[in-house]
C-alpha cells in the first residue's frame, strides 16, 4: 500500500500540475490557449485509454514491467516538451508520451495489484489510502512546480520533473509477485469472479447496466477534474489575482482530498457505495454554484478548493469497490481501467472545451454551468446501481435499486 501510494504520488502529482505550464507555454510558443488545451485534452484521453491496456498487461504479467515502462515514458515526455514548438509536437510529448506513462503508473494498475493481496474488508481502505497518495502528490507538486517555474523558468522546471519521474522505478519492485507472501493472482478472490477468462469477464461486464452507470458518473468526474487542473490558473488570472493563488488552490485541493480519499475508503466499509457517490457529486454541484455567487478573492478560491478537494478523487474508492463487488478482483485492473477510460473521455472534453470557451467568450461561465448540470446528473445516475455481486452466468436486464 505504501509503495503504491508513493508511486501514485509521483505520477499523478506531476500530471495534475501541468495546468501551471499553460501560461508559460503560451508565452514561449505563441500557440494559443486553445491549442495547448487540445494537447492536454489529448493527454487526458490517452491517460484513460492506456489504463485498461496496461491493466490487462499487469493482470497477465504483473505490475513491475508496466510501472517501469510508464516511468520511462513520463520522463521522456517531460524532457522532450521544451523542444516541441508546434501543436502536433505538444500532442506527442504531453498528450501521448507523458500521459501514457502516467497511465501505466496510475489507479487501475496500482489498486488492482494491491487489492489482490488483501481481504475484501480491507480493500476499501486500501483504495482510499492509495488514492490519497495522488492527492498528496498534487499538494506537493503544485507549489513545487510553481516555485521551480518562478526560480528557474518552465524549461528547467519540466526537466526536473522528468528526472523525478524515474523515482518510481525502485518503488515498483515492492509490487512484484509474491511481495506479500502470496501470488499476484491469489485464490482468495477467485470465488467472486464470474468468468474464467478476460474475454468472458468483459462480456459479462458489458451486459451489466450497473457497470455502465459507473461509467457515466465517472465521465462527469473526469470532466470536472480535467477542466479545473487545466484552467484554474487561467481563471485565477482572469480575476486579477497572483498566479501563486492558483498553485496554492491546487495544493489545497490535493491536501483536502487526502482526507476525502481516506474518508471515502473508511466509509465504504460502513455505508452503501452508491450513496457515497451520490453525495460526492451533489456536493460538487453545490460547491460550484456557491463559487459562482461569491466574490473572486484569494479566500474564495481557497475555500472553494478545500470543499472541492474533499470530493476531488474520493469517487475512486467507491467506484473501485463497486467494480470489485460486481466482478471480483481477478481482472480489477482491466475493468476499473475501462471506467477510467470513461473518466478521461470526460477529461478530454473538460480540458478541450475549457480552452475553446476561453478563446471564444473570454471566460469560463458556460463551463461552470455545464459542471453543475453534469454533477447533478452524475449524482442521480448512481442511485439505481445494485451492489450485490453477480452470480456466474447471470445477465442483467437493467439496474435494480437496493
Amino acid at each position: 500500500m505504501l509503495a503504491a501510494a508513493a508511486i501514485l504520488l509521483v505520477t499523478t502529482g506531476a500530471r495534475q500540475s501541468l495546468g501551471l505550464y499553460v501560461g508559460p507555454l503560451n508565452q514561449s510558443t505563441g500557440l494559443g490557449i486553445a491549442d495547448i488545451s487540445l494537447a492536454l485534452a489529448v493527454g487526458q484521453f490517452v491517460w484513460g485509454a492506456s489504463q485498461p491496456i496496461f491493466g490487462a498487461i499487469s493482470d497477465r504479467h504483473g505490475p513491475i514491467r508496466v510501472i517501469a515502462a510508464g516511468s520511462l515514458l513520463l520522463a521522456i515526455g517531460f524532457a522532450a516538451t521544451p523542444f516541441a514548438h508546434t501543436t502536433v509536437g505538444l500532442i506527442w510529448t504531453l498528450g501521448v508520451l507523458s500521459a501514457a506513462g502516467a497511465g501505466a503508473g496510475s489507479f487501475s494498475i496500482l489498486i488492482g495489484a494491491t487489492a489482490q493481496r488483501l481481504a475484501p474488508q480491507q480493500r476499501g481502505f486500501a483504495a482510499g489510502f492509495i488514492n490519497a497518495g495522488a492527492s498528496f502528490g498534487q499538494f506537493v507538486f503544485a507549489p513545487l512546480n510553481q516555485a521551480l517555474i518562478g526560480l528557474f523558468g518552465w524549461v528547467s522546471a519540466l526537466s526536473a520533473m522528468a528526472v523525478l519521474m524515474l523515482s518510481t522505478l525502485p518503488m515498483a519492485w515492492c509490487l512484484r509477485d509474491g511481495a506479500a507472501g502470496t501470488p499476484a493472482h491469489a485464490s482468495s478472490h477467485a470465488a467472486t469472479a464470474p468468468a474464467s477468462g478476460l474475454r468472458e469477464q468483459l462480456a459479462v461486464a458489458a451486459r451489466d447496466a450497473n457497470y455502465w452507470c459507473l461509467h457515466l458518473g465517472f465521465f462527469t468526474c473526469g470532466f470536472h477534474v480535467a477542466f479545473l487542473v487545466t484552467h484554474l490558473p487561467t481563471e485565477v488570472n482572469l480575476c486579477g489575482l497572483n498566479s501563486s493563488v492558483a498553485a496554492t488552490s491546487l495544493a489545497i485541493i490535493g491536501l483536502a482530498n487526502v482526507a476525502g480519499s481516506l474518508g471515502a475508503g473508511i466509509l465504504g466499509n460502513r455505508v452503501r457505495l452508491k450513496w457515497l457517490l451520490f453525495w460526492t457529486y451533489l456536493t460538487r454541484a453545490v460547491a460550484i454554484a456557491l463559487y459562482l455567487l461569491s466574490p473572486r478573492t484569494g479566500a474564495t478560491f481557497y475555500v472553494f478548493a478545500a470543499v472541492l478537494g474533499l470530493t476531488w478523487l474520493s469517487t475512486v474508492p467507491p467506484t473501485v469497490g463497486l467494480v470489485a463487488k460486481l466482478f471480483g478482483t481477478r481482472y480489477l485492473a482491466t475493468l476499473f481501467g475501462l471506467t477510467l477510460l470513461s473518466h478521461q473521455m470526460g477529461g478530454f472534453f473538460g480540458a478541450w472545451l475549457g480552452g475553446l470557451a476561453m478563446s471564444r467568450f473570454g471566460n469560463y461561465s458556460w463551463m461552470w454551468y455545464a459542471d453543475i448540470l453534469l454533477a447533478l446528473g452524475a449524482a442521480l445516475i448512481n442511485l439505481p446501481i445494485r451492489e450485490a455481486p453477480l452470480q456466474p452466468g447471470a445477465q442483467q436486464a437493467g439496474p435494480r435499486v437496493s
